[in-house]
């Protein structure tokens, strides 16, 4: 077996319950990993600025495919950037306004916005998840490339709200859930994969070579469109459903058991027989 990609994402995937990671484990990893030319590559749907803060020393030396495929960062060199129109912006903060239960966080490449009417306790929430963070009086002020939208709701009305969202503003944007109370809204055909695919052909890699770890409804195109795809013990049904391995839940080290398994070439993963 030969990787030369490994993709992974955070929450619910890399990092524990705790927002975090074994990372004296990981470091000694990521030395083999680069000993054997494998290329570790961040794929999630939070900020980039976000995500890079979690690999200390090293985070310059990786690759970040953030915001679900809208920004693509190489060793600190952007290749790659969507941009949604400020008339489709509009159109949609017009559509969503229209759902109190929906709290709403506009990604631009420069920083991530809440609206200045958004409580204390919510606007500390969302900071967990995004290292740069403004409040602004209305989102039309915002002088910024927009990514994409991150959307709060209650758990038990994602569902119902994504679809109801996939039926007013999909000609726009792609409602995707990531976890249930999550919604995020990105630009059609770019998610992870496609973004998997970019890094693939600047390093000339196929599909056989990529190893991909998730949890939720944004992974799924990552983890069908690797060989060795690998959704986590504690994910979604549908993640399960799509994926060809499972891997032990993010709170017992899924995603590093993993890989020293492939490390210690013990064999074959587990196959799931869908």
């Amino acid at each position: 077996m030969t990787i030369k990609l490994m993709a992974v994402d955070m929450d619910g995937t890399f990092l524990n319950r705790q927002m975090d990671y074994d990372r004296i484990r990981f470091a000694k990893q990521y030395v083999k990993l680069k000993e054997e030319g494998i290329h570790f590559v961040v794929a999630s749907g939070n900020q980039y600025y976000q995500l890079k803060s979690f690999f200390g020393d090293f985070q310059d030396e990786l690759t970040y495919i953030s915001e679900n495929g809208a920004l693509i960062i190489d060793r600190g060199t952007e290749l790659f950037s969507v941009e949604i129109p400020k008339c489709n912006v509009r159109m949609i903060t017009e559509e969503i306004s229209k759902y109190p239960q929906l709290s709403v966080v506009v990604c631009g490449k420069k920083s991530a916005y809440m609206l200045d009417s958004v409580s204390e306790e919510l606007f500390h929430k969302m900071k967990l998840y995004y290292y740069r963070l403004n409040r602004v009086p209305t989102f039309e002020v915002i002088e910024d490339q927009i990514l994409k939208f991150a959307l709060s709701c209650p758990p038990h009305e994602t569902e119902q709200l994504r679809s109801l969202l996939m039926s007013k503003i999909n000609d726009l944007v792609t409602p995707i859930s990531s976890g249930h109370g999550s919604i995020d809204l990105i630009v059609p055909g770019f998610h992870k994969a496609s973004g998997i695919q970019l890094l693939q052909e600047k390093w000339n890699i196929n599909d056989e070579q990529i190893m991909a770890f998730g949890d939720g409804g944004n992974d799924i195109e990552m983890i069908q469109h690797a060989k060795f795809g690998f959704a986590m013990e504690n994910g979604s049904a549908k993640v399960k459903e799509a994926a060809k391995y499972i891997a032990p839940s993010n709170n017992h080290n899924g995603v590093l058991e993993v890989i020293d398994h492939f490390f210690a070439r013990k064999g074959p993963f587990k196959h799931l027989d869908n």
